[in-house]
């Protein structure tokens, strides 16, 4: 799968979740400082990013990703392993 479209399902995910709009969700941005997810958003996060790309994720590891951009690094290694 191309890195590209791993963004933009990433970025469906996590407007999905945390209610915001897709011109919020950057590379740059921390899902916490700058879109706001709480606790218990992080966890319906990568509970969603396993859903969508059918992959199981190591829920420490993920829960130490803090950008969007982490995520899709975090996710692309996922599915190449």
């Amino acid at each position: 799968m191309e890195k590209s479209e791993i963004q933009e399902r990433v970025v469906k995910v996590v407007c999905d979740v945390l209610h915001i709009d897709a011109d919020m969700v950057t590379p740059e941005a921390n899902f916490v400082f700058d879109l706001g997810a709480e606790s218990t958003q992080s966890i319906q996060l990568i509970a969603a990013f396993e859903e969508e790309f059918d992959i199981e994720m190591d829920e420490e590891a993920a829960l130490s990703v803090d950008t969007v951009g982490g995520a899709i690094d975090f996710i692309d290694k996922c599915l190449g392993a």
